[in-house]
């Protein structure tokens, strides 16, 4: 028995031991979570360094069948690329006019619904949160998943002039812009040229955190088609982008193609490379 569990146990308040046993009780079902996690991905990093499943069974001591329900029952690995254990999606409110209160915008409310979705199927504890209208907003949290540009939010435009590869760019009386410092070019929304058309740019990093104690999943476009339409790679190549890039520091710049009643991306696809922030670093 842990020190932690007679701790709980010994406790003779019985509100304070039901408050105690709840709080413990959730952490001890992320830990579970994320074990099951880490041992799929073990056993699938295995695999794919040539080894068989029986090869596996017999170096940790468990049967075949044991390993090949493993390698295929449970949270998948790339459910990390979201966060460990709990993860908190953040989305922007804007003032409305009209009816003189914050509201969210429809897109943006669809990009953080699909992301709370999205980490749930990788057995996740989602919660939700916004972006203030003052663009207000604590980056400090683990987990943290922040669909809003660098236009809304102070803090998130120190956060973005992080990224050693790309930038954005808002000249005097011009739209904004991402820019790929790598190769010079600049890219704009579709709706911002003439003639315009049904297509944004969108922004897809994981920068490291102001305190410098972990990293925030940041998402946003152009304009809001762009934010959606990432988060429909998300949902569509999730395992591709975590096969690339895993835990690691990195962004990229994502091609989406919409349709222009409803702002549903239609297609989208990668306009750069997935910059790898350690490697721009040294090189």
């Amino acid at each position: 028995m842990s020190d932690e569990l007679q701790r709980i146990m010994a406790i003779d308040d019985p509100y304070l031991l039901l408050r105690e046993v709840t709080t413990r009780l959730a952490a001890a079902q992320q830990e579970v979570t994320e074990l099951a996690r880490l041992r799929r991905r073990v056993v699938q990093d295995l695999h794919a360094q040539g080894m068989s499943y029986a090869q596996i069974a017999e170096k940790a001591g468990l049967s075949r069948g044991r390993i090949h329900q493993i390698r295929h029952t449970g949270p998948a690995p790339e459910g990390a690329f979201l966060g460990t254990g709990a993860v908190t999606v953040v989305t922007p409110l804007r003032w409305d006019d009209a009816k003189k209160r914050p509201v969210v915008a429809m897109a943006d409310m669809n990009s953080g619904k699909r992301l709370e979705e999205l980490a749930k199927s990788y057995g996740l504890d989602v919660s939700s949160g916004h972006v203030q209208v003052s663009g207000e907003v604590d980056l400090n949290r683990d987990g943290l998943v922040v669909v809003c540009g660098p236009g809304m939010s102070q803090a998130m435009r120190d956060l973005y002039a992080q990224d050693p590869v790309l930038a954005w760019e808002h000249p005097e009386g011009e739209p904004w812009a991402l820019v790929d410092r790598r190769t010079g070019t600049a890219y704009h929304a579709g709706a911002d040229l003439e003639p315009s058309r049904p297509h944004d740019v969108g922004y897809l990093g994981r920068l490291p955190r102001p305190d410098g104690n972990g990293s925030v999943l940041a998402i946003a476009g152009i304009h809001t088609a762009g934010s959606l339409g990432v988060v429909h790679l998300l949902t569509s190549d999730l395992s591709m982008l975590w096969g690339q890039v895993g835990e690691r520091n990195f962004s990229t710049l994502v091609s989406v193609e919409y349709d222009p009643e409803t702002e549903e991306p239609q297609s989208t696809e990668l306009l750069c490379p997935l910059y790898l922030h350690d490697e721009e670093a040294t090189a």
